[in-house]
């Protein structure tokens, strides 16, 4: 057993002085089977460390049922039989650029619910979380022999509110729940981001991308003792749909890691091994400024990161550059990295051989339809991720008039009496064509993505304030969910016909035979936006406005010989369908 300390100028592991050189690596992004993998580029990169979120929501997709919490003790199991320390970030919020920041919706779209406050109704919830969470991670703390040195407390709370009660409230669960190792909060370096964010008696640390001396002062003003720790040093960015491919010049952010150090302070790198955000979870962003109220900015499914290990856990110039660096600061020579897992032996084009269009697959995996005089919200109806088709007649004889979608969250394909007849967004929630009654107006609505970031947090989904004829309201409104979830028992249900030669939205459904299995990219030529599932395994949303071209498809998730593959396309493909194909990486 050892004791990990918070000293008056640094850490301290059984009395003596120690650095902590982490990184950053999210279990959820990576699959299991590569943890170890992974890990052993952390130590040959020279940490000594790994910093990992958890994300509420995906291991509570409804209130008291619980998904793969043991996710969470297993991986810190492959972190200490890799001998590294582990610093954990349970949240609740966590941001991560990971859907509605790790909040379950069905807590977010509780009625009267306040999150990341004091409210007595959300601390219920996260209390009732960290009573099934915690007991994965408090017997693997460094004084019972396992490898958790520091746990934090919420998540940049300083960029969101002043309630800094909530953060004592989240602590003394923490303490209650058998949390022994060393606490900390951590923000950006500005004054009122410190002042509402961190507690007396509880480490504080600083997140930013360079400056590191002057982020350091700035907290020294808060804080004049102990350990200078940068807890997110983002040695690289994350991507937007129809944005462009972040990149961070690999000596310029090996210097910022040196500044760091030369201060004399600890380190987590954001992100070491950013991973992918399977299964559809990636969140979304709100630009217009430092406010983040403006327009909806989707997160790609890779999380690549420009991260100093790449998505297919290569190492890149960025790796070696830090390793430099971090070889000054570790006693005795790195270890070699480990050789790469293997890579798809040859290339290999799926067949598709069965299709279903959208409503014969809402029909089949879809939930209850309900009717009422207003659109319910995708929260009302109980969806995490995926799509909700809205119906509502059009009353007649009537004129033309303009269909507008007030409150549209994100993107709705419309269908008037069975013709398409435009996609709508939040920024053009208008048709451009007018339309006459009487009529049938179908509204397919998709989330693409709930904001993870920023007084936006939480935002609900769907038809969020109404369908107007005109100026007149469209009451009597039908919808039905599609979750991403309901594809996890299979597809077997869906009554599948012939492929169609238009590229047609629907699930198209079909095999891809491998040989020499290992990972590999699925390129999607012909495909417009939607999803992909090899073996039931969701590799995530494509899309192709970019940057992102392809999917990452993990080795472990291909086998030898035929492979099944599901493609759930939502806008409709180039005349000649989709023609998805697995390419080595």
């Amino acid at each position: 057993m050892s004791a990990f300390a918070v000293g008056e100028s640094g850490f301290l592991l059984d009395g003596r002085p120690v650095r902590l050189l982490s990184g950053a690596l999210h279990y959820f992004r990576v699959h299991e089977d590569q943890w170890g993998h992974r890990l052993a580029m952390l130590r040959a990169m020279g940490l000594n460390c790994v910093e990992t979120y958890v994300p509420w929501n995906l291991h509570e997709p409804r209130p008291g049922v619980f998904r793969d919490v043991g996710a969470v003790g297993r991986f810190l199991d492959a972190v200490r039989g890799a001998g590294l320390w582990a610093i954990v970030r349970p949240g609740p919020y966590i941001c991560a650029e990971w859907e509605n920041g790790g909040l379950p919706v069905w807590l977010t779209g509780e009625p009267g619910t306040r999150a990341r406050t004091r409210d007595e109704r959300y601390l219920r919830h996260v209390r009732n979380w960290f009573q099934r969470l915690l007991p994965e991670i408090v017997p693997r703390q460094i004084d019972r022999g396992g490898p958790v040195v520091m746990v934090q407390v919420e998540n940049e709370y300083g960029s969101y509110g002043s309630d800094t009660g909530h953060l004592e409230e989240l602590a003394g669960v923490l303490r209650a729940e058998g949390v022994t190792a060393a606490l900390c909060t951590s923000d950006g370096p500005e004054d009122h981001m410190l002042t509402a964010g961190s507690l007396p008696g509880v480490l504080a640390t600083v997140n930013f991308g360079s400056h590191a001396r002057v982020a350091f002062e700035t907290l020294r003003r808060h804080r004049p003792g102990g350990p200078l720790m940068c807890m997110e040093f983002w040695c690289g960015w994350f991507d937007h749909w129809s944005g462009e491919h972040a990149v961070r010049d690999p000596a310029e952010a090996a210097e910022a890691l040196r500044e760091i150090l030369e201060c004399g302070a600890s380190v987590n790198l954001y992100m070491a091994h950013g991973g992918t955000s399977f299964g559809g979870w990636a969140g979304a962003n709100r630009g217009g400024g430092e406010l983040h109220e403006g327009p909806l900015e989707p997160d790609v499914t890779s999380y690549d990161y420009d991260a100093p290990v790449d998505e297919y856990g290569r190492p890149t110039e960025k790796f070696w550059r830090f390793r430099e660096v971090l070889a000054a600061y570790r006693p005795g020579p790195l270890p070699d990295p480990p050789s790469r897992p293997a890579a798809l032996a040859a290339p290999a084009g799926a067949e598709l051989t069965g299709w279903a269009p959208p409503a014969d697959v809402l029909e089949a995996l879809g939930g209850p339809e309900t009717a009422g005089p207003v659109p319910p919200t995708f929260e009302e109806l109980g969806i995490t991720r995926g799509l909700v088709r809205y119906t509502v007649d059009v009353p007649g004889p009537r004129r033309p008039y303009p269909l507008t979608v007030r409150g549209l969250r994100d993107l709705a394909v419309v269908y008037v009496d069975g013709e398409r007849a435009g996609v709508l967004t939040e920024a053009e929630p208008r048709l451009e064509e007018p339309v006459a009654g009487p009529a049938r107006v179908e509204l397919w609505v998709e989330s693409l993505g709930r904001v993870n970031y920023g007084p936006r947090l939480g935002e609900a989904k769907g038809v969020t304030g109404g369908v107007l004829h005109e100026r007149q309201y469209l009451h009597g409104v039908r919808a039905r969910g599609l979750d991403l979830d309901a594809f996890a028992d299979g597809v077997d249900a869906v009554p599948f016909g012939p492929v169609p030669g238009d590229g047609a939205p629907g699930l198209y459904r079909g095999t891809v035979t491998v040989r020499g299995a290992g990972d590999a990219r699925l390129e999607l030529p012909g495909g417009t936006r939607g999803f992909v599932w090899i073996n039931g395994f969701n590799l995530g949303r494509y899309w192709a406005v970019g940057p992102q071209r392809s999917l990452y498809v993990p080795g472990p998730v291909l086998r030898e010989g035929e492979n099944e593959v599901w493609l759930l396309e939502l806008d409709g493909g180039t005349p000649d369908g989709p023609a998805p194909r697995l390419v080595p990486v």
